[in-house]
């Protein structure tokens, strides 16, 4: 079973954000996904009219059925090629002392945050797709927000299968976050796995991120291979997708 997955933090539309605002920039994102045969896209950021756009462009389907939304909420979301994945089930938790209790937030962060998740079939083999975006201001919010994580993830998967951690960490991988993770969920980072270049995600729109670090991860689960693993600085014209590059992985189980 091999497959393409990719995130990337869409950048909520902003009027302020003037010639990149998503409507001047979604296309070059369109043809990216598009030119990267993506299977499962994981994004962050955007409300749901944005996220409903973007559904409407891309040959992918959003999974929110579980979803009741908040209009004034931005959302992680799993969009899903349907020709080739079935979903069994999906849902969502809130990073939060109350992770059941829908915008609710905790531990000081800056807005509620939430990660959504999939529990997938392709062919004879089921996984999950857990997806996050944690806070952006204080770095012992994202500890606390990454015990959440934990505690969820094993909550959830008590069949103890295959899954795959991506999302905005607001956080380079030498930090707490990466820390818990590593030292409760056992997970691998493909890029190192791969030997490749450690570089920055976030950028202001310009490409340039040489004062980055990379706070968009994929993390697999070690019953998953990784066959290629990049960060994608792709623009037309100077006009790049969002002010994150896109991270993608073509992944075996």
């Amino acid at each position: 079973m091999e497959f393409n997955l990719m995130t990337s933090n869409i950048r909520f539309e902003n009027e302020a954000d003037g010639e990149n605002n998503w409507l001047k920039r979604r296309s070059v994102w369109k043809n990216i996904i598009k030119d990267h045969c993506v299977d499962i896209l994981c994004t962050q950021e955007g409300r749901r009219g944005q996220l409903q756009n973007a559904n409407e462009i891309i040959d992918l389907e959003l999974i929110d059925q579980h979803r009741e939304w908040i209009p004034e909420r931005m959302y992680p979301c799993i969009f899903i090629n349907k020709n080739k994945f079935t979903v069994i089930e999906s849902g969502d938790f809130w990073l939060s002392d109350t992770p059941d209790i829908a915008g609710s937030k905790s531990f000081g962060s800056a807005f509620p945050r939430l990660c959504t998740w999939l529990k997938l079939k392709m062919n004879h083999h089921i996984f999950y797709v857990f997806n996050c975006h944690l806070d952006h201001v204080l770095d012992e919010t994202r500890n606390e927000q990454s015990k959440v994580i934990v505690s969820q993830i094993n909550k959830i998967n008590t069949e103890k299968i295959p899954y795959i951690l991506a999302g905005d960490f607001n956080e380079s991988p030498n930090g707490t976050v990466r820390k818990n993770i590593n030292k409760h969920l056992k997970l691998n980072d493909p890029l190192y796995k791969l030997n490749e270049e450690d570089q920055g995600t976030h950028h202001r729109f310009d490409g340039n991120n040489q004062k980055s670090a990379r706070i968009d991860w994929i993390m697999v689960e070690n019953r998953f291979s990784c066959l290629d693993y990049k960060i994608i600085k792709e623009h037309e014209n100077g006009r790049y997708p969002s002010d994150h590059f896109p991270v993608f992985a073509t992944l075996t189980l």
